[in-house]
């Protein structure tokens, strides 16, 4: 039955609580624990029913209740403190505002997921956690950001396992105006829509629009009236749902619709960021706009989006990456490029690495990749992994130059920071680890904590975690458990137990079984009478993955075939809520991948920040935060065969837990503290917390990637796009020459009786035909040689010119040798334009000619 007029009925809040309703129309009340703890005051099991949404509480507290609190003097007058707070906050500005000033202009992030909160069901892990984190960090810092989404009907699945451990999904629909969601509308009141042409017609998105502190995210949603065809408006329908066709029309409206959206906002950024490669579709309207504000060519204004985008990639897994066939892309954008005067193969060349083959994919990360100028992994390890992966996209330089960096993730320290360790913090660090958690003096307070004040704080939080898990797995079973097995929930768990904690996607590489591989040893170990462990994981399999569902299966039947209940539960439907309650409350927070294949690994952060000792693969952030003192690493690094690998790591994992972890946590003294174990602790929060900060995080993008990025945009927009065209025409002219140059001549001084310390002095003769000198940078490059002949790792140095010819140019340089061993050298001459942020960007380079 359908209405004849539809409306929005808002609650009838009493004029003494009306800073309520302004909180909760924004995300920061999410990490301002005063925020949440007014809000839990309202009705503490009605928050819980409403999974902590302000705005539906709002909604459905009785107005008996709310004109009961509005008489209550002292509940107004903690409202009317946070709401002063909160405007307070939203009035600073933060450390954006320090750096040198800049034209205005916004920052643009596009992300298919945004994690912000568990009661607003827009992510899926941890890329969608981490934007949420990237926008909250951004706000505090004070950076002129704007987030770029869609906006699901019915988000992400809910997790729910069958009897034999089977995963099942089930989607919910989301009630937008019972969230903290605005409709952006138009002069005439209107919704505001944009619109994307897709095969089978018009597709139509009615803009919407979220406050996270100081920044707007603004999200994209196509179940509106005017798409008339169902598959149209159920492009958003559920994250990473549909058919690769609905996948397909979800990225157009992502980037291309984003885009537009943006223009409809009248924002105009001269900076986009596309956080994984499902937002790159960005690219292609950022440059059909440029084209039309410009007056220019596809190609020149291709240069202009490259010289202003930033692109992150999170997948070290080659399937992880998508691609799309050819022919299937081929109905949705064969007209639009064509109509920006794009060839299709030549647009199809963009999503393909080097020699590419007919029958290659066109893929989103490539596309991504030759879209910006600024690429970077997201942690030193998977930096280097990254590179290798798609160095053909660079084929001509060495791995080390190509030019993806490795710039590891971070956390918000405020949302995933206890309440009672935040205030131990307070007292012992003062503020700077709130305002300045990115210095390393910030931290410096943590050993002035006595252990024993640390120690009961957290043990107060393993208990809320055992109270919690119990609590949880009663919620989602409760109207199908006998009365045996409501007394087996009640009694497992301890919470004096060493309690470990692993809770990621349920995905073959991450390995979630690893600690399983022995059941017979697991068991001699949970169940030891002197010193217990005890296990809780959790985390969902992607709806697809069967792989992943039958390792949560096999996960699920190993408890019970062992009984272990008691000792190992694994908690359904893993979302924000439950991730804060286990990286706050566990001693140990466990993490097995099969290195290099995680990217990055942002749980272990958070429970680090709160004392958690880390026990992992050195894999991921990990890689670079272990330092031999603050947890444990399991294995040395190294990588075998998968079976082998995964043999031997099982095997360490034990050996840690048994000789390392468990004597370590159970060694208490007459204080009945494990002053040991407590210094570890610290050790860990002092060593990771300002490094694995998301506000360091976004402080790097800022300082290596947006103005960088932003100086970059207002010199290639400079004088109506000249420095784009003159570029166009810089690069015609060095394709059209450069088959013609050579590099002749090279003679080496000084390696016939080299030491370390020796300069090598090296001359080189290049003919470059009709291209400047200016218009090339000549170098050596050098390094030790492999058993392969080839210069690894290579480094590079520039050479002078020192005179011309009628046989070309001569060019001389040195470098001094600084290791031993077999060492070589060469000569190479590359084109160089002010524009590029690298010379790899080129894509052209000549070395001599060699002769057997």
């Amino acid at each position: 039955m359908r209405p004849v007029s539809t409306f929005v009925v808002t609650p009838s809040i009493p004029s003494e609580l009306l800073p309520l309703k302004e909180l909760a129309y924004n995300y920061w009340w999410c990490w301002n624990s005063e925020a949440i703890e007014l809000f839990r005051r309202l009705d503490s099991q009605l928050w819980e029913e409403v999974r902590h949404n302000p705005v539906a509480m709002l909604g459905k507290l009785s107005q008996e209740r709310l004109q009961h609190l509005a008489k209550r003097p002292e509940f107004v007058n903690a409202a009317t403190a946070v709401l002063t707070q909160f405007r307070s906050y939203m009035d600073t500005r933060g450390w954006y505002s320090t750096l040198e000033a800049r034209p205005a202009s916004y920052i643009a992030y596009f992300c298919a997921e945004f994690g912000i909160h568990e009661s607003f069901s827009t992510y899926s892990g941890g890329l969608g956690v981490l934007a949420g984190d990237h926008l909250k960090s951004a706000s505090d810092l004070g950076l002129p950001l704007v987030g770029m989404g869609l906006l699901y009907q019915e988000g992400y699945f809910r997790q729910y396992l069958t009897e034999n451990g089977w995963q099942n999904e089930q989607y919910e629909e989301v009630d937008f105006f019972s969230l903290a969601l605005t409709p952006v509308t138009s002069s005439e009141g209107k919704p505001l829509l944009i619109s994307v042409d897709m095969p089978i017609g018009k597709c139509y998105a009615q803009i919407w629009k979220v406050n996270v502190g100081r920044i707007p995210l603004y999200l994209l949603d196509t179940n509106v009236p005017e798409n008339t065809i169902p598959a149209l408006r159920d492009v958003t329908d559920r994250l990473y749902g549909g058919t690769i066709d609905t996948r397909i029309m979800q990225e157009m409206m992502l980037g291309i619709g984003g885009m537009r959206a943006l223009r409809a906002l009248g924002i105009d950024p001269s900076v986009c960021h596309a956080n994984e490669g499902h937002a790159a579709f960005f690219m292609l309207e950022r440059t059909h706009q440029f084209m039309e504000t410009y007056s220019m060519s596809f190609r020149e204004a291709w240069r202009m989006t490259q010289a202003s985008s930033v692109f992150t990639t999170h997948t070290p897994v080659p399937a992880g990456n998508e691609v799309f066939d050819v022919a299937t892309l081929a109905p949705y954008f064969k007209k639009y490029v064509e109509g920006m005067g794009l060839p299709w193969d030549e647009f199809i060349q963009l999503g393909k690495m080097g020699e590419a083959k007919k029958e290659d994919g066109f893929s989103m990360t490539v596309f991504g990749l030759r879209g910006s100028s600024f690429r970077n992994g997201v942690s030193a390890l998977h930096g280097e992994v990254a590179r290798s992966m798609w160095s053909d996209v660079w084929s001509d330089f060495a791995l080390e130059e190509v030019p993806i960096e490795g710039l590891v993730n971070g956390v918000h320290t405020p949302t995933w920071v206890a309440p009672e360790l935040a205030e131990i913090y307070d007292r012992y660090l003062g503020s700077e680890w709130r305002t300045e958690p990115w210095k390393e003096e910030s931290w410096e307070g943590v050993d002035s904590i006595p252990n024993i004040e640390l120690w009961r704080v957290h043990q107060r939080r393993r208990d809320r975690l055992v109270l919690g898990a119990r609590e949880h797995i009663l919620s989602k079973h409760h109207a199908s458990l006998t009365q045996e097995q409501m007394s087996t929930i009640n009694e497992c768990l301890d919470p004096d137990v060493l309690t470990i904690g692993f809770a990621r996607r349920f995905a073959s590489y991450k390995r979630a079984d690893m600690v399983m591989r022995d059941m017979e040893r697991l068991s001699k170990i949970v169940l030891n009478a002197d010193r217990p462990v005890q296990i809780i994981l959790a985390g969902k399999a992607h709806p697809n993955d069967t792989l992943g569902k039958e390792l949560i299966q096999s996960v699920h039947q190993k408890i019970k075939e062992f009984r272990l209940q008691k000792r190992i539960v694994f908690l359904e439907d893993y979302d924000m809520d439950t991730a804060r309650l286990m990286v706050r409350g566990c001693d140990v927070w466990l993490n097995t991948p099969r290195r290099p294949h995680e990217a990055s690994g942002t749980s272990g952060m958070k429970a680090a920040v709160n004392g958690v000792l880390h026990c992992s693969i050195l894999d991921g952030w990990w890689a670079e935060g272990y330092d031999g003192k603050n947890g444990w690493a399991i294995g040395r690094g190294e990588v075998f065969d998968p079976e082998e690998q995964d043999q031997a790591d099982s095997i360490t994992l034990y050996d840690v837990l048994e000789h390392a972890i468990v004597p370590l946590f159970y060694d208490i003294g007459s204080s009945r503290v494990p002053d040991r174990w407590v210094d570890m602790m610290k050790h860990s929060i002092r060593t990771n917390a300002w490094r694995f900060a998301a506000h360091r995080m976004v402080r790097d993008y800022a300082l290596k990637a947006y103005i960088p990025a932003m100086d970059g945009f207002a010199s290639i927009t400079a004088n109506n796009g000249g420095q784009a065209k003159e570029m166009v025409s810089f690069f015609d002219a060095i394709e059209a020459n450069w088959p013609s140059v050579r590099v002749s001549d090279v003679v080496v001084h000084g390696a016939a009786h080299a030491n370390v310390g020796k300069r090598i002095h090296v001359t080189a003769r290049v003919n470059l035909g009709a291209i400047p000198t200016d218009a090339v940078v000549m170098q050596i490059v050098y390094g030790t040689v492999n058993s392969k002949g080839e210069i690894d790792p290579a480094r590079s140095t520039p050479m002078t010119l020192v005179r011309n010819d009628e046989h070309g140019s001569i060019f001389e340089g040195s470098y001094e040798c600084d290791v031993s061993g077999m060492n070589g050298c060469t000569v190479r001459v590359v084109p160089v334009h002010p524009a590029l942020r690298s010379l790899a960007d080129a894509h052209k380079v000549a070395y001599p000619i060699m002769t057997s």
